[in-house]
């Protein structure tokens, strides 16, 4: 075991956390390890420039940045709009700001301007921390702003007052007292996507993010060695408290199904990557790329792709560059709790892969450390208060509930939210995590879709997941997704179909044939009748790589007239 691993043990249940002492700790230890590597440019023969900030420079200088930010009013309990994009600046700020005690609110910026402004004014935040187009959308739609007082600018400032980030540098260092946050101290609001209803703010309190660093080191044996490339900027933040490298990536984060995968591949090379976190779209991505070309990355350890199912054939792909040793980790969590339960990609390709394309679900694997996972009945409606009489038998599908140390206990001022995610339980609570599955034998999960898009026949509930795998195996067929058209019970299912490039060559007709005939071998979906071929799904902002279902199935019901449907988007 460790240090850092030691010294937690005996922090558990101390009264004053703030992840910002982990980051002081690893600076006193390893004051000139790389903290963060951040792209700068490319010198004249093409080669990539970086700049860099030690762990105890980072330690430093978060310490000046905290004493300029209390200069201006952000303080312990300030709640401030953080719109930065990642590198050597967001690390800074949100150590600082973490070590002052001030309230953190992101909100994703790809979720577009009007639900953005909507999430932000719902919070009624009292700074605004942001690049410069950050500032002009706040300044030309000053009413879902009222509420600021106090404003800085990461960049040059323009027409707009305030201060800079370059002016709040409290010079010289002097080390800053940090704030004594308490365990159940908000300590950031988090949004959501609002993938499957209205973005909500997830209220994390420093136990939280205490929590999570604590399973994610344990779990997946996080060292002092490890170099991390982040691709997503939220999980960044946990990096220096892990005492990892965090290495920023060149690439848009809002548009991961879109990365140009030699701009992941060459920072992995470059530093010397350990881990890394790709959503499921970038891991395929920058996998065909990398098996096209026989690409190999040896120095890659783990592998870890969450926010949407990830498919045997994507974890297949992506480890053809990795060494035998290497896997893929495919966490199961939500924004307000993560991670839960993990398996590793040695299991699901030697074992569940072959379920999964039967039709048995997705396994996600076991709970992680002292997580607490069940399996209760299907219900749409709130739970008053825990009982036992709400769990299903194992091996029957269910929703999935979670209770445990990292777990968020409530939504930013949404008491309908809270009444219909957390089921109080004496002083404890579980949280509803809106997906359905199933507890096998061996104590592990199987993922088999959102509650909310379970589609409800007279014949009985149909699962997204588990029907999908049914029209995922035909070779044309890139993924698929089932929704279902009309109101619950009397729901009629539809089957999306998004082609490959050999389903794209294949005459339509004739592929669904092959599809329906498919379908009728299956219990699963022997029921369907209708195919539909779209050119692109809608996929979530964050990851790119959750299925918009709710769009799906607007566009479905426009088009369903018989058992055979033209296309298109």
């Amino acid at each position: 075991m460790n240090f850092t691993m030691e010294k937690q043990t005996t922090e558990d249940h101390l009264p004053v956390v703030n992840i910002a002492y982990r980051l002081r700790e690893t600076a006193q230890r390893m004051p000139y390890k790389r903290a963060v590597v951040s792209p700068a440019g490319r010198d004249r023969a093409g080669r990539v420039t970086y700049a860099h900030l030690t762990f105890e420079q980072l330690d430093r200088e978060s310490d000046c940045m905290a004493a300029g930010l209390e200069s201006i009013g952000i303080q312990r309990g300030t709640k401030t709009v953080l719109m930065v994009k990642p590198g050597i600046e967001f690390f800074v700020l949100i150590f600082a700001m973490f070590k002052c005690g001030a309230v953190p609110v992101v909100v994703d910026p790809g979720m577009g301007v009007r639900r953005m402004l909507r999430c932000l004014e719902s919070t009624r935040p009292e700074a605004f921390i942001g690049i410069p187009l950050a500032h002009v959308v706040r300044v030309c739609f000053p009413r879902y702003f009222r509420s600021i007082l106090t404003t800085v600018t990461v960049g040059s400032k323009l027409f707009w007052g305030g201060a800079t980030l370059e002016k709040l540098f409290v010079r010289p260092w002097r080390t800053f007292a940090m704030a004594d946050t308490t365990r159940d101290e908000t300590a950031a609001i988090l949004f959501t996507t609002g993938s499957t209803g209205p973005a909500k703010g997830v209220i994390y309190t420093h136990g939280n993010f205490d929590a999570q660093i604590r399973q994610i080191q344990s779990h997946f044996d996080i060292g002092e060695d490890e170099i991390d490339l982040p691709t997503f900027p939220l999980f960044a933040l946990f990096d220096p408290a892990l005492g990892m490298t965090a290495v920023i990536p060149d690439m848009d984060p809002r548009k991961p199904a879109h990365v140009n995968p030699e701009k992941i591949i060459e920072p992995i090379l470059n530093h010397g990557v350990t881990k890394m976190f790709a959503s499921p779209a970038l891991l395929n991505r920058v996998g065909a790329f990398g098996q096209k070309r026989h690409v190999r990355l040896p120095s890659l350890r783990r592998v870890v792709s969450a926010g949407a199912p990830v498919s045997p054939a994507n974890i297949e792909q992506f480890s053809s560059m990795l060494h035998d040793d290497s896997e893929v980790h495919t966490p199961y969590g939500a924004t307000e709790a993560v991670p839960i339960i993990s398996i590793g990609s040695h299991e699901i390709l030697n074992e569940t892969r072959a379920l999964s394309e039967q039709g048995y679900g997705m396994c996600v694997g076991r709970p992680i450390g002292k997580t607490d996972v069940r399996i209760i009945h299907i219900s749409d409606a709130p739970i008053e208060c825990w009982s036992e009489t709400l769990l299903v038998k194992d091996g029957d599908i269910g929703e999935i509930i979670v209770r445990g140390n990292l777990v968020t206990r409530a939504y930013f001022q949404n008491p309908e939210a809270n009444a219909q995610a957390k089921i109080p339980d004496g002083d404890s609570f579980w949280h509803r995590m809106g997906d359905l599955g199933w507890r096998d034998s061996k104590n592990r999960v199987w993922f088999c879709g959102r509650k909310s898009h379970r589609v409800v026949t007279t014949a009985g509930e149909m699962f997204t997941i588990p029907c999908e795998a049914i029209f995922n195996s035909h070779p044309g067929v890139f993924r698929s997704a089932l929704v279902g058209i009309g109101s619950h019970p009397r729901q009629t299912p539809v089957i999306c179909i998004e082609c490959n490039d050999e389903g794209q060559k294949k005459e339509r007709r004739q592929l669904t044939e092959e599809l329906l005939k498919a379908a009728a071998a299956s219990p699963l979906t022997r029921s369907i009748r209708h195919i539909l071929y779209h050119k692109g799904f809608p996929v979530d902002i964050r990851h790119n790589s959750k299925i918009y279902r709710e769009q799906l199935a607007a566009w479905a019901s426009r088009r369903v007239k018989g058992p055979q449907i033209d296309d298109e988007k």
